[in-house]
Protein backbone atom coordinates (compact mmCIF):
# COMPACT_ATOMS: atom_id res chain seq x y z
CA UNK A 1 0.00 0.00 0.00
CA UNK A 2 1.24 3.40 -0.75
CA UNK A 3 2.33 5.63 2.38
CA UNK A 4 -0.44 7.98 1.96
CA UNK A 5 -2.69 5.60 2.59
CA UNK A 6 -0.85 3.80 4.78
CA UNK A 7 -3.04 2.18 7.82
CA UNK A 8 -1.42 3.92 10.66
CA UNK A 9 -3.37 2.05 13.28
CA UNK A 10 -2.96 -1.31 12.40
CA UNK A 11 0.83 -0.47 12.19
CA UNK A 12 1.21 1.06 15.38
CA UNK A 13 -1.04 -2.07 17.09
CA UNK A 14 1.30 -4.42 15.44
CA UNK A 15 4.41 -2.94 17.03
CA UNK A 16 3.15 -3.29 20.46
CA UNK A 17 1.61 0.89 20.52
CA UNK A 18 -1.30 2.35 21.85
CA UNK A 19 -4.05 3.44 19.19
CA UNK A 20 -6.54 6.18 20.10
CA UNK A 21 -9.84 6.39 17.67
CA UNK A 22 -11.75 9.91 17.45
CA UNK A 23 -15.23 9.40 17.80
CA UNK A 24 -18.29 11.91 16.08
CA UNK A 25 -15.21 12.42 13.16
CA UNK A 26 -17.90 12.30 10.77
CA UNK A 27 -17.00 15.44 8.27
CA UNK A 28 -13.94 16.01 6.43
CA UNK A 29 -13.09 19.46 7.68
CA UNK A 30 -13.34 17.86 11.12
CA UNK A 31 -10.38 15.72 10.26
CA UNK A 32 -8.11 18.28 8.76
CA UNK A 33 -9.00 20.36 12.07
CA UNK A 34 -7.32 17.11 14.33
CA UNK A 35 -5.50 15.68 11.42
CA UNK A 36 -2.49 18.14 13.54
CA UNK A 37 -2.87 16.53 16.86
CA UNK A 38 -1.14 13.15 15.99
CA UNK A 39 -4.45 10.96 16.88
CA UNK A 40 -4.15 7.89 15.18
CA UNK A 41 -7.45 7.31 13.79
CA UNK A 42 -11.63 8.38 13.03
CA UNK A 43 -14.13 6.25 14.09
CA UNK A 44 -16.66 6.74 11.47
CA UNK A 45 -20.22 6.41 12.58
CA UNK A 46 -22.21 4.82 10.21
CA UNK A 47 -24.36 2.92 13.18
CA UNK A 48 -25.14 5.42 15.34
CA UNK A 49 -24.20 8.47 13.02
CA UNK A 50 -24.50 9.95 9.71
CA UNK A 51 -22.22 8.38 7.58
CA UNK A 52 -23.11 6.88 4.47
CA UNK A 53 -21.50 4.60 1.52
CA UNK A 54 -20.83 8.19 0.31
CA UNK A 55 -19.37 9.74 2.62
CA UNK A 56 -16.70 7.23 3.29
CA UNK A 57 -14.08 8.58 0.36
CA UNK A 58 -13.65 11.96 1.28
CA UNK A 59 -14.05 11.13 4.78
CA UNK A 60 -10.67 8.55 3.86
CA UNK A 61 -8.79 10.97 2.12
CA UNK A 62 -9.03 13.42 4.58
CA UNK A 63 -7.44 10.83 7.11
CA UNK A 64 -4.86 9.98 4.52
CA UNK A 65 -3.72 13.94 4.17
CA UNK A 66 -3.06 13.27 7.93
CA UNK A 67 -1.79 10.09 8.19
CA UNK A 68 -5.21 8.66 10.16
CA UNK A 69 -6.51 5.41 9.49
CA UNK A 70 -10.10 5.73 8.35
CA UNK A 71 -12.15 3.28 10.83
CA UNK A 72 -15.88 2.63 9.82
CA UNK A 73 -18.37 1.25 12.41
CA UNK A 74 -20.81 -0.22 10.22
CA UNK A 75 -24.49 -1.48 11.47
CA UNK A 76 -23.82 -5.34 11.29
CA UNK A 77 -21.54 -7.96 10.19
CA UNK A 78 -23.05 -8.38 6.76
CA UNK A 79 -20.59 -9.02 4.05
CA UNK A 80 -22.11 -6.63 1.82
CA UNK A 81 -21.96 -3.79 4.12
CA UNK A 82 -18.69 -4.70 5.34
CA UNK A 83 -16.59 -4.74 2.28
CA UNK A 84 -18.70 -2.28 0.59
CA UNK A 85 -17.33 0.21 3.21
CA UNK A 86 -13.53 -0.85 2.51
CA UNK A 87 -14.27 -0.62 -1.10
CA UNK A 88 -15.04 2.96 -0.48
CA UNK A 89 -11.58 4.04 1.10
CA UNK A 90 -12.13 2.73 4.52
CA UNK A 91 -8.42 1.64 6.32
CA UNK A 92 -11.08 -1.04 8.94
CA UNK A 93 -14.00 -1.94 9.48
CA UNK A 94 -15.67 -1.97 13.24
CA UNK A 95 -18.78 -4.40 13.85
CA UNK A 96 -20.98 -4.02 16.52
CA UNK A 97 -22.62 -6.57 18.08
CA UNK A 98 -20.96 -9.73 18.00
CA UNK A 99 -22.48 -12.42 19.75
CA UNK A 100 -20.59 -15.43 18.41
CA UNK A 101 -17.88 -17.62 16.93
CA UNK A 102 -19.39 -17.98 13.91
CA UNK A 103 -20.12 -14.34 13.71
CA UNK A 104 -16.72 -13.60 14.36
CA UNK A 105 -15.75 -15.97 11.54
CA UNK A 106 -18.14 -13.82 8.57
CA UNK A 107 -16.89 -10.76 9.69
CA UNK A 108 -13.19 -11.64 8.89
CA UNK A 109 -14.61 -14.06 6.32
CA UNK A 110 -16.56 -10.72 4.64
CA UNK A 111 -13.65 -8.63 5.18
CA UNK A 112 -10.46 -10.28 3.70
CA UNK A 113 -10.04 -11.56 0.21
CA UNK A 114 -8.64 -15.10 -0.42
CA UNK A 115 -7.56 -17.37 0.61
CA UNK A 116 -8.83 -15.87 4.02
CA UNK A 117 -12.21 -14.80 3.25
CA UNK A 118 -14.21 -14.51 0.34
CA UNK A 119 -14.44 -10.55 0.23
CA UNK A 120 -15.87 -9.11 -2.79
CA UNK A 121 -12.80 -8.32 -5.84
CA UNK A 122 -13.67 -4.79 -6.36
CA UNK A 123 -10.93 -2.42 -7.16
CA UNK A 124 -11.94 0.13 -4.18
CA UNK A 125 -10.20 3.60 -3.79
CA UNK A 126 -7.11 2.72 -1.99
CA UNK A 127 -6.43 0.05 -5.01
CA UNK A 128 -6.19 3.33 -7.47
CA UNK A 129 -2.71 3.33 -8.45
CA UNK A 130 -1.34 0.48 -6.97
CA UNK A 131 -1.00 -3.34 -8.97
CA UNK A 132 -0.29 -4.99 -5.56
CA UNK A 133 -3.23 -4.23 -3.58
CA UNK A 134 -5.21 -6.96 -3.91
CA UNK A 135 -2.14 -9.17 -2.69
CA UNK A 136 -1.61 -7.00 0.30
CA UNK A 137 -4.90 -5.61 1.42
CA UNK A 138 -5.37 -8.66 3.85
CA UNK A 139 -2.71 -7.11 5.91
CA UNK A 140 -3.21 -3.97 5.55
CA UNK A 141 -6.79 -4.10 6.70
CA UNK A 142 -8.02 -3.41 10.19
CA UNK A 143 -10.50 -5.66 11.67
CA UNK A 144 -12.67 -4.38 14.70
CA UNK A 145 -15.16 -6.72 16.42
CA UNK A 146 -17.33 -5.21 19.43
CA UNK A 147 -17.99 -7.34 22.21
CA UNK A 148 -21.78 -5.75 23.87
CA UNK A 149 -23.51 -8.37 24.46
CA UNK A 150 -24.49 -10.79 27.35
CA UNK A 151 -23.95 -13.89 24.50
CA UNK A 152 -21.03 -12.19 23.01
CA UNK A 153 -19.88 -11.81 26.86
CA UNK A 154 -20.52 -15.68 27.36
CA UNK A 155 -19.06 -16.58 23.96
CA UNK A 156 -15.79 -14.51 24.21
CA UNK A 157 -13.28 -17.59 24.88
CA UNK A 158 -14.39 -19.07 21.59
CA UNK A 159 -14.83 -15.48 19.97
CA UNK A 160 -10.85 -14.72 21.09
CA UNK A 161 -10.13 -18.01 18.89
CA UNK A 162 -11.11 -16.42 15.29
CA UNK A 163 -7.55 -15.25 13.93
CA UNK A 164 -7.12 -11.87 11.51
CA UNK A 165 -9.30 -9.87 14.16
CA UNK A 166 -7.51 -6.82 15.15
CA UNK A 167 -8.93 -5.35 18.42
CA UNK A 168 -11.68 -7.41 20.29
CA UNK A 169 -13.46 -4.41 22.03
CA UNK A 170 -15.76 -4.11 25.15
CA UNK A 171 -18.32 -1.50 24.69
CA UNK A 172 -20.08 -0.83 27.77
CA UNK A 173 -23.37 1.06 26.87
CA UNK A 174 -25.26 -2.02 25.16
CA UNK A 175 -23.85 -4.12 27.99
CA UNK A 176 -25.06 -2.52 30.79
CA UNK A 177 -28.61 -2.28 29.41
CA UNK A 178 -28.29 -6.25 28.87
CA UNK A 179 -27.53 -6.05 32.39
CA UNK A 180 -30.02 -4.23 33.77
CA UNK A 181 -28.58 -0.88 34.23
CA UNK A 182 -29.73 0.77 31.35
CA UNK A 183 -28.01 4.14 31.13
CA UNK A 184 -25.83 3.37 34.20
CA UNK A 185 -22.75 2.03 32.29
CA UNK A 186 -20.86 3.00 35.62
CA UNK A 187 -22.83 0.53 37.47
CA UNK A 188 -20.74 -2.11 39.78
CA UNK A 189 -21.84 -4.89 38.06
CA UNK A 190 -20.92 -2.86 34.47
CA UNK A 191 -17.14 -2.23 35.62
CA UNK A 192 -16.82 -5.79 36.96
CA UNK A 193 -17.75 -7.64 33.59
CA UNK A 194 -15.63 -4.93 31.27
CA UNK A 195 -12.70 -5.77 33.47
CA UNK A 196 -13.11 -9.28 33.37
CA UNK A 197 -13.52 -9.37 30.03
CA UNK A 198 -10.84 -7.13 28.93
CA UNK A 199 -8.73 -9.32 31.21
CA UNK A 200 -9.73 -12.40 29.31
CA UNK A 201 -8.71 -10.99 26.30
CA UNK A 202 -4.74 -9.79 26.92
CA UNK A 203 -4.53 -12.77 28.85
CA UNK A 204 -5.39 -15.07 25.61
CA UNK A 205 -2.33 -12.72 23.58
CA UNK A 206 -4.97 -10.73 21.90
CA UNK A 207 -5.64 -6.58 21.78
CA UNK A 208 -8.33 -5.17 23.92
CA UNK A 209 -9.97 -2.49 23.12
CA UNK A 210 -11.98 0.08 25.23
CA UNK A 211 -13.64 3.93 25.75
CA UNK A 212 -11.53 6.11 27.54
CA UNK A 213 -11.82 9.47 28.86
CA UNK A 214 -9.00 11.10 30.12
CA UNK A 215 -10.17 10.02 33.49
CA UNK A 216 -9.84 6.65 33.11
CA UNK A 217 -7.31 6.18 30.02
CA UNK A 218 -4.84 5.42 32.83
CA UNK A 219 -6.26 2.21 34.55
CA UNK A 220 -7.40 0.55 31.28
CA UNK A 221 -3.56 1.28 29.77
CA UNK A 222 -2.37 0.22 33.08
CA UNK A 223 -4.59 -3.03 32.90
CA UNK A 224 -2.97 -3.76 29.34
CA UNK A 225 -5.81 -2.32 26.73
CA UNK A 226 -4.15 -0.98 23.77
CA UNK A 227 -6.67 0.46 21.40
CA UNK A 228 -9.01 2.86 22.53
CA UNK A 229 -12.44 4.51 21.43
CA UNK A 230 -12.73 8.95 23.04
CA UNK A 231 -15.45 11.23 22.07
CA UNK A 232 -15.36 14.49 20.48
CA UNK A 233 -18.04 15.96 23.11
CA UNK A 234 -15.78 14.88 25.82
CA UNK A 235 -12.87 16.77 23.89
CA UNK A 236 -14.82 20.01 23.47
CA UNK A 237 -16.19 19.47 26.82
CA UNK A 238 -13.39 19.51 28.68
CA UNK A 239 -11.68 22.37 26.48
CA UNK A 240 -14.75 24.23 27.08
CA UNK A 241 -14.61 23.82 30.55
CA UNK A 242 -10.84 24.78 31.03
CA UNK A 243 -11.64 27.94 28.86
CA UNK A 244 -14.44 29.01 30.94
CA UNK A 245 -12.81 28.38 33.79
CA UNK A 246 -10.25 30.88 32.89
CA UNK A 247 -13.05 33.01 32.21
CA UNK A 248 -13.82 33.60 36.16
Amino acid sequence: MYPARANIAKSKLAEGGIVTALGQADDPDLIDMIGPTGIEAAWLEAEHGPVDFADIGNLSRACDLWGMSALVRVTRSEPGIIYRSLDRGAHGIVVPHVRSREEAELVVDSAKFAPIGNRGVAASRLAYGDPDYFFTANDATTVIVMIEDIPGIENLDEILKVDHIDVFFIAPGDLAQGLGHHGNVGHPEVQQVIDDSLARIIAAGRTAGALATKETVGKYIDAGVRFFYTSMKHWIADGAAAYLDATK
